[in-house]
């Protein structure tokens, strides 16, 4: 077509000229084209070469346009170099050594990637297969994820863990870091264990510059950060301790009113008794009084409500100190339960009282996992889903 030979250069590489554009059965655009340069310069000892003496077609896929598949055929020459005798093949702008594609292509790709729900629409979308798509994306989650971790331990972190994958017969858990001080993902490690803690995270430097911890109530946890960052104080999560008589209230209000999640008692026993309506506070003590044992437990959750509530270091520990003794002269088996919880996280549970952060970042972030995962339709590859998880969370 006489009209080809017009077309625009930013459809086109740079440096390079349309000889003709055809098109197949099967609606493909072929353009047909070669580079116009008067030399080359040797990639080996960096000196001009105008000696041409063979030249080989390559096939490149480039850019959909108009959904339309776009295939470059370039004409490209083979130099000499009279310094340092050797052939060498010239360069092309726009198409890395080795490949295939466009970089134009490559950068629509990664755009379909972020942007479509899943990958096999890009697939489709840009008639490629899933090896490449694969490829181009974790090339490209890579690169940019170097240019946000790498830098030392921050000054605060918040640990937590989350489902990752059953795909080995058995639920597999991650373990995320979060960097509180710049507010993002900081790692991301496949497993739980203080053994695949210390392998994946030995290389990040700066571990005495950590000096406080969040956690939850893991016992694995709090020995990895003991042996791991050695002056930094842990904090146990406030939400974490809040819920901890959450599952006896359960099993005892099942007990009497049946596994009915729908029952109204439910929501009035699960709350922080500030928060309700006059009305709503009259209704349950009297549904109480009838069931000491439920009453007695739901006192001892308000009162770890009421713990919070205090300020002041100080304060605290003397009330945590009360509440403890409280709980030893109770017969119910949960609250004892409860009190050897609180005297073995008792410096961790009073260290939010000096710093006052809590693990609802990681939380967030958490929930962060969960998107990611249930936009890929499930995870496989730990690799694939780290990097598009640090990613997504940069």
């Amino acid at each position: 077509m006489p009209q080809a030979l017009e077309v625009p250069q930013v459809l086109l590489l740079p440096e390079v000229k349309v000889l003709k554009w055809t098109r197949d059965r099967f609606g493909r655009q072929h353009l047909w084209a070669k580079k116009v340069s008067e030399f080359e310069v040797c990639p080996k000892c960096a000196q001009k070469s105008s000696v041409v003496y063979d030249h080989r077609w390559v096939h490149v896929h480039d850019q959909p346009l108009r959904d339309k598949d776009v295939w470059m055929h370039i004409s490209k020459r083979r130099f000499f170099c009279k310094t340092c005798r050797k052939p060498f093949t010239e360069p092309i702008p726009g198409i890395r050594k080795g490949k295939r594609t466009t970089e134009r292509y490559r950068r629509g790709l990664i755009w379909a990637c972020e942007n479509f729900g899943d990958l096999k629409k890009v697939r489709k979308t840009y008639r490629c297969s899933s090896w490449l798509v694969y490829q181009s994306l974790r090339e490209h989650l890579s690169l940019k994820l170097r240019r946000h971790v790498n830098y030392p331990w921050p000054k605060t972190i918040g640990i937590d863990e989350h489902f990752f994958s059953r795909s080995k017969g058995y639920r597999e858990f991650a373990t995320v870091l979060v960097d509180y001080t710049n507010k993002r993902v900081r790692e991301l490690v496949l497993g739980r264990s203080s053994g695949e803690l210390n392998y994946a995270l030995k290389d990040i430097a700066g571990r005495e510059n950590v000096t406080n911890v969040v956690l939850d109530l893991s016992d694995t946890y709090k020995s990895f950060v003991k042996d791991f960052f050695p002056n930094a104080a842990m904090t146990a999560d406030k939400f974490h301790v809040l819920r901890l008589l959450n599952p006896a209230i359960n099993r005892r209000r099942k007990e009497i009113t049946g596994d009915r999640r729908t029952h109204p008692i439910r929501k009035l026993l699960l709350r922080n008794g500030k928060r309700l309506e006059y009305f709503e506070r009259k209704a349950l003590h009297e549904w109480l009084a009838q069931h000491p044992d439920l009453s007695e437990i739901y006192h001892f959750k308000e009162a770890m409500y009421g713990l919070y509530r205090i300020k002041g270091y100080n304060q605290a520990a003397r009330a945590l100190t009360k509440l403890t003794d409280r709980m030893a002269l109770s017969k119910i088996p949960e609250i004892k339960t409860l009190r050897r919880t609180f005297m073995k996280w008792r410096n961790e549970i009073l260290n939010y009282f000096k710093t006052g952060i809590t693990n609802a970042r990681t939380e967030g972030f958490n929930n962060v996992a969960k998107l990611v995962q249930k936009r890929a339709y499930g995870v496989k590859s730990f690799e694939m889903y780290r990097l598009r998880y640090l990613s997504a969370c940069a």
